[in-house]
């Protein structure tokens, strides 16, 4: 099979997430392209970046896990974004255990953090309720992971 490359995954991710805004009124695919950036920078390797990617697209209801199943993707890269999507309800506890147990899916997401966590991203909001809120949300589930107290590790 062969399977969407780089260039193919992020024209694909930033149409899934097109007209969508983060929570400071940013363009979605700005986090997607931070995210795939520090998976990079991190030595990740294509899957762990083409996950990046695509790491909240089913979660955003964006692409659906059918898609997924179905997409001309490493069975890896597929397995690394259905690890870091969030089910609801589901307790952070059993999230952070399928993140750890999944190879691959531990940069992805301390990636993610790092940029959920960024000082400069979290100051954009508005509110400073939902700016502590998230600060804890983001330390929380570091500590579950086992990573760094530093936001950008």
């Amino acid at each position: 099979m062969t399977y969407l490359n780089l260039t193919e995954v992020e024209a694909l991710a930033r149409r899934a997430h097109a007209g969508q805004t983060d929570k400071a009124g940013r363009p979605y695919a700005e986090h997607l392209a931070a995210v795939a950036g520090g998976v990079r920078e991190r030595g990740g390797d294509e899957a762990q970046i083409a996950a990046a990617w695509l790491h909240d697209a089913v979660e955003d209801d964006a692409l659906t896990a059918e898609w997924l199943a179905d997409a001309a993707l490493p069975p890896r890269t597929k397995d690394i974004v259905l690890a870091v999507t969030k089910r609801p309800g589901e307790p952070p506890e059993t999230y952070a255990a399928r993140i750890l147990a999944t190879p691959g899916a531990l940069l992805v997401k301390a990636a993610d953090l790092a940029h959920n966590a960024d000082p400069g991203r979290l100051d954009a909001l508005d509110d400073a309720a939902t700016r502590d809120r998230l600060r804890r949300k983001y330390a929380r589930m570091r500590a579950l992971l086992g990573l760094a107290d530093d936001p950008g590790a």
